[in-house]
């Protein structure tokens, strides 16, 4: 009877996922300038319900009790997973939730505005208020997980992620790249000499563009009968399996990014629209933490995009919509481009990570309170400067004001970027072990096989194992950067 109760709880906490979900995404999508601050007071009253809901002093009785039931393996996993949850939430309580998603919401409307007047100042106090509520959040809870403070919040996004493990895959990452860097554009330069890049013509509608995107995600397995694709400041992936969104953001100089954009959220939309659908209402049904999301973004971006057998077939499609004739060796330069540059969306493969690590090193330091707020800009400059070779002084748009995720709180997400990039190019190699002639089939634009590994191995498992049991179950061996580094030294090495 004690999980009934879970289960029947678990069905009112979906509904209320799913409002807030939509409700999110439709603000960041559609909504009115003027709608925000009703709309921020709308969703911290569903957020408080949901917090009360789901904190219930009963629901750890259930749980207690529920052990002791004769309950499948189903049920035993999901009741594995609904006391982590649980252990979580009641972290918080209810009015800190709520007074948290006022100030997140407040303050990422703010930055949407502010940032494109690059004006730092007027942002300053809003951010200042979150990252004061973040530090009180990850000091909850630390106390009640007995964790540090910054791993606490790495917890909430992938369960298991602590800072000591990842700080030295990091640093041994940085000290790679910061040699491997001028190697890839050195190799690049020596490509270009022998053939001259061919520009793009620099006349791509978003009507266009935005068809091409639909024509491609579409056959990379995304099911527009469960899902969307609009516009935002910020290309993002929401809502909820049956109902997803994602979007991207388009420039009409060229379609590259916007492309890539596409396929990344899709990754991300995959995973959602393959959760076990029967698990939906349980914590077991959701996505395993987001560095095997971002892992399943970076598959399709990296693996699958940026792979010359997806251009051998996606070109007659480029042709069809844009327009433009290319040949594999003219678009694979595009593709395939290295350039330190400031805009961590737009970044290339090589260059990317050192992105992560510069914000996953500085907001470190930002939850422990060795880094005010007011002295982020000075930070981000130096540590740019020193990875990248490039200055942010003066320049707070494409510097520190450049992603939603420090005003919408999201303090402990970076990591997941550069650990799904690993773990990405990991099950690849597992892949291609498994299935050998997996990159004709791509080029034929044939995804079953891609999609049958990812759906068995990955999508169908929600969150019934760990991070690293499942990533060791898929592949046969622990997480390592090692496929990564070789999938960077092939791909764009001397």
């Amino acid at each position: 009877m004690s999980f009934q109760k879970l289960d029947e709880l678990g069905r009112k906490l979906e509904a209320l996922e799913h409002a807030l979900a939509i409700l999110g995404a439709d603000e960041a999508t559609h909504m009115a300038v003027g709608g925000g601050e009703k709309r921020a007071e709308a969703m911290a009253a569903l957020a408080g319900m949901l917090h009360r809901q789901a904190t219930a002093p009963e629901i750890g009785d259930w749980i207690e009790a529920a052990d002791a039931e004769d309950l499948n393996e189903d049920q035993q996993a999901a009741l594995r997973e609904f006391r982590r949850h649980y252990a979580n939430l009641t972290c918080l309580p209810a009015e800190f939730v709520e007074r948290q998603t006022t100030a997140r919401m407040r303050s990422e409307q703010l930055w949407r505005s502010l940032r494109e007047k690059n004006d730092w100042a007027g942002f300053l106090p809003s951010l200042e208020n979150v990252v004061a509520l973040v530090r009180e959040e990850a000091a909850m809870r630390a106390d009640r997980l007995g964790l540090d403070p910054y791993d606490a919040l790495m917890e909430q996004y992938d369960p298991g992620n602590r800072a000591a493990d990842i700080t030295p895959v990091f640093a041994e990452l940085k000290t790679f790249l910061r040699d491997f860097v001028p190697e890839a554009l050195a190799a690049q330069e020596e490509r270009m000499a022998e053939r001259p890049l061919k520009p793009l013509s620099g006349t791509y509608s978003i009507e266009r563009q935005r068809e091409l995107g639909l024509a491609l995600m579409t056959a990379v397995g995304f099911d527009l009968t469960h899902g969307s694709l609009s516009v935002s400041h910020h290309p993002f992936c929401g809502g909820v399996p049956t109902d997803v969104r994602i979007t991207t953001r388009y420039r009409t100089g060229e379609f590259l990014s916007a492309l890539m954009g596409v396929l990344h959220e899709t990754g991300h939309a995959l995973y959602e629209q393959n959760l076990p659908a029967e698990w939906a209402h349980w914590p077991l049904g959701k996505a395993r933490g987001m560095a095997v999301h971002e892992s399943q973004s970076l598959f399709v971006e990296k693996q699958i995009g940026r792979n010359p057998a997806f251009w051998a077939w996606a070109l007659p499609m480029v042709e069809k919509h844009l327009g433009e004739v290319w040949s594999i060796d003219d678009i694979l330069p595009h593709v395939h481009h290295v350039g330190r540059g400031l805009i961590r969306v737009d970044a290339d493969e090589v260059t990317y990570p050192l992105h992560v690590i510069l914000r996953y090193e500085l907001e470190e330091e930002l939850v422990s309170g060795r880094l005010d707020v007011a002295d982020i800009p000075e930070a981000w400059d130096a540590r740019m400067r020193d990875y990248l070779g490039l200055s942010t002084a003066g320049n707070f748009a494409d510097g520190p004001m450049q992603d939603v995720h420090w005003p919408a709180g999201a303090f402990g997400y970076f990591p997941s970027y550069t650990l799904g990039a690993m773990m990405a190019a990991q099950q690849w190699a597992a892949l291609k072990r498994e299935y050998p002639a997996v990159d004709d089939e791509l080029a034929k634009g044939r995804f079953e096989t891609i999609n049958a590994w990812r759906r068995e191995k990955i999508w169908a498992r929600g969150s019934r194992w760990s991070t690293p049991e499942l990533m060791e179950r898929a592949t046969g061996e622990k997480l390592t950067a090692r496929y990564f580094t070789e999938h960077l030294r092939q791909r764009y090495g001397a």
